[in-house]
């Protein structure tokens, strides 16, 4: 009795041998691509790291060590005394609390009013509305010195001088926040839009219930960048308050310039202490941008 052999398909062992193999140069291939990038990420973070761990590492030293030669990074002495006289001497928690009063209001206004300019500008046609987003494009090409006046004299004759509210109503349409919404919103397919008109919603629902869900990474983002350019901001509210109550932390930090001289420890742990609360906002919702999927809900 003889057994015959199954015959084998042509080529089974060669596409087998074929799959084992591995493709050369691919892991290869991406690290070699990946080393330029991460390398050139590393120099501008040193560029920019730097002189911040410098300015930081400054505010421990005391006032004789600063300028003394040769220059050193590291403090041989460090102290705290530089952030107690800055403390002492300012009234840090005032003006901690009148600042993060104007931040608050202003980024929730600041967010609010652009999400709704956004949506109108990106699914609205009409010409005026083009017209008013290039007017309000327009505003970027003015240097900020140049509506001071016309900004303090409108302010001044609504009586609101002095006051907070003077300070946080001219910041709360920005052409940034703007700019950003209505080009998020242009992303998304005018389908959704329609298909919720037809099935009974509202132009009011339709935007609470729809787009401002899905808008929710551009919403954190302006609320971060709007909530440091208010704590940042110098030059307005040094114009519209005279009351030492309601100075805002940056001129508190001015207040620690003397005519004369400058005592760089004490300036130096004052400007530190300004840089925690904006340290701790984008350590707490930077998770929120990065982790966000910007185009979800936009797949047809």
């Amino acid at each position: 009795m003889t057994v015959t052999d199954t015959p084998r398909p042509a080529g089974a062992g060669s596409a087998k041998a074929a799959s084992g193999k591995r493709p050369r140069g691919g892991r290869d291939g991406g690290l070699r691509r990946a080393v330029p990038a991460t390398t050139l990420l590393w120099i501008l973070a040193a560029l920019y790291g730097l002189p911040v761990l410098w300015f930081v590492l400054s505010s421990f030293k005391p006032a004789g060590d600063l300028f003394s030669l040769p220059l050193t990074v590291l403090p041989h002495h460090p102290t705290l005394s530089g952030y107690r006289a800055a403390w002492d001497s300012a009234n840090f928690s005032q003006y901690f609390v009148n600042t993060a009063l104007v931040c608050v209001i202003t980024t929730i206004l600041t967010v609010g009013v652009s999400c709704c300019t956004g949506y109108a500008l990106a699914k609205y046609d009409n010409k005026w509305l083009k017209f008013f987003f290039l007017c309000i494009l327009a505003t970027t090409m003015l240097p900020s010195e140049v509506m001071l006046a016309p900004e303090f004299l409108v302010v001044r004759d609504l009586g609101l001088y002095n006051s907070f509210g003077g300070i946080i109503l001219p910041a709360v349409l920005t052409a940034t926040g703007c700019f950003m919404f209505r080009q998020f919103f242009l992303t998304v397919p005018d389908e959704l839009v329609e298909a919720a008109r037809i099935d009974g919603a509202r132009e009011l629902s339709i935007f609470l219930r729809i787009m401002v869900p899905i808008s929710r990474p551009i919403m954190l983002t302006l609320a971060i960048l709007s909530f440091q350019w208010r704590w940042n901001d110098y030059i307005w509210p040094l114009l519209m308050l005279n009351d030492p109550n309601k100075f805002t932390v940056q001129i508190g930090i001015q207040s620690l310039v003397g005519a004369q001289n400058i005592n760089w420890s004490v300036l130096l742990g004052g400007s530190v202490i300004s840089m925690i609360p904006l340290i701790l906002v984008f350590l707490v919702f930077q998770r929120y941008v990065m982790s966000a999927d910007i185009n979800a809900g936009l797949k047809d």
